[in-house]
């Protein structure tokens, strides 16, 4: 999962059903192929979106690790 959020943000970011996330990453992503293209400059730009999907894929996970965490305690206490 962390490759696909390395080289396709876009579709990582709709595959987790992130859908305003995901187009607007395309969309860089796109953008980041054409100044690529014409400038060179377009790896900058892909850097902040894998960035971003990578950190988006780390939050996921802490986040599932405190909900099992709190469901444990919940179930501890009952």
């Amino acid at each position: 999962m962390i490759i696909l959020a390395i080289f396709f943000p876009g579709v990582y970011f709709l595959s987790r059903g992130k859908i305003v996330s995901g187009f607007f990453a395309i969309v860089l992503q796109i953008v980041a192929v054409f100044t690529f293209l014409l400038f060179g400059l377009g790896f900058f730009i892909w850097l902040g979106i894998a960035i971003w999907a990578v950190i988006s894929y780390n939050n996921e996970k802490a986040e599932k690790r405190t909900e099992a965490l709190i469901n444990a305690m919940k179930n501890k206490l009952q």
